[in-house]
C-alpha cells in the first residue's frame, strides 16, 4: 500500500505531503450481496490509500441464476452443475459471460453501496476499474458410474504423474519453457482427507483436477497472473484468457 509522509523543502523549510510504500493494518469492508443475475458474490474495500476494492464472483453460480431464471431444469453440484434438462442452452448462457456484463454488475453494485469515491470524485474521473487478479477456468465431466468414475480418476493419476516435466508442461500451455523460465517442474499428488488431486504449475498459474463429490471429473486452470501468457490484466482481455484456461484443460 501507499502512505504519505511530510517532507521540507530545503530553500523555504514549508512541508508538503509525499507518497512512499509502506505497509499498515488497515480496516477492510466487506458486502455479501446476491445479485439476481450473478447470485451470491462479494466486494471488498479498503479504507486506506489508494482505496482498492476486490470483486469476486463465481461463474458457476451466474449459470445456476441463468437457468433457474429461463425454467431450465437442472440439479447442482456443488459449485458446479451435476445434469440439465438442456444441456446446449446451459452451453450458450455460460458462454454468455462477458468482460461487459462483469462490469455492469460493478457499476450496478457500486451505486447502491457506500464507497470511498463520491459523486464528484467519478464526474472527476476517479472510478473504479476491473483488472484481473485471479480467473479460474472449469471443466466437469459427470461420470454415469460415479464407483467407476472413482477408478479411472486414480488410474489418471497414475498415468499422469509425469505431467509437471517441461515437455509436458509446455504442451499443456502452448508455451515455450526453457531454463530460464520462472517456474517448478513439478507434479504434485495432495490428499485431502480421502480426495486425492493433481496439480501441475507454470509460473504463478496451475492445473488442478480432482473428482469432484464422488460424482464428476473437474479439471481447474487458475491463472493468478495474466502476464504468464503475455496477456494484459483488464477486464477486456477477458476473451484471451479463456481460450488459454480452456485450451489447457
Amino acid at each position: 500500500m501507499q502512505r504519505t509522509e511530510r517532507r521540507r523543502r530545503p530553500s523555504t523549510g514549508a512541508t508538503y505531503a509525499w507518497l512512499v510504500d509502506s505497509t499498515a493494518m488497515v480496516n477492510h469492508y466487506y458486502f455479501y450481496v446476491f445479485d439476481d443475475d450473478f447470485g451470491p458474490f462479494f466486494l471488498k474495500f479498503c479504507s486506506y490509500f489508494p482505496y482498492n476494492a476486490k470483486l469476486c464472483i463465481n461463474g458457476h453460480e451466474y449459470l445456476k441464476r441463468q437457468l433457474a431464471k429461463r425454467g431450465i431444469g437442472f440439479e447442482p453440484l456443488d459449485n458446479g452443475i451435476l445434469r440439465c434438462a438442456a444441456p446446449e442452452a446451459m452451453q450458450r448462457l455460460a458462454d454468455g459471460l462477458t468482460a461487459a456484463k462483469i462490469d455492469a454488475l460493478l457499476r450496478k453494485w457500486l451505486a447502491r453501496l457506500p464507497h470511498p469515491f463520491s459523486a464528484t470524485d467519478r464526474e472527476q474521473g476517479i472510478r473504479y476499474d476491473i483488472s484481473i487478479l485471479q480467473a479460474e477456468f472449469a471443466r466437469t465431466e459427470v461420470f454415469d458410474k460415479p464407483l467407476a468414475g472413482r477408478v479411472f480418476f486414480e488410474e489418471v493419476m497414475r498415468e499422469n504423474l509425469d505431467m509437471g516435466r517441461p515437455d509436458h508442461v509446455q504442451l499443456i500451455f502452448n508455451r515455450r519453457v526453457s531454463r530460464r523460465t520462472p517456474t517448478r517442474y513439478r507434479t504434485r499428488v495432495i490428499t485431502d482427507g480421502v480426495i486425492p488431486s493433481l496439480h501441475v504449475d507454470y509460473k504463478h498459474s496451475r492445473i488442478k483436477q480432482y473428482h469432484k463429490e464422488g460424482r464428476a471429473l473437474r479439471t481447474e486452470t487458475v491463472i493468478n497472473d495474466t502476464y504468464d501468457f503475455d496477456v494484459g490484466r483488464r477486464l477486456k482481455n477477458l476473451d484471451d484468457l479463456k481460450q488459454i484456461g480452456f485450451a489447457a484443460n
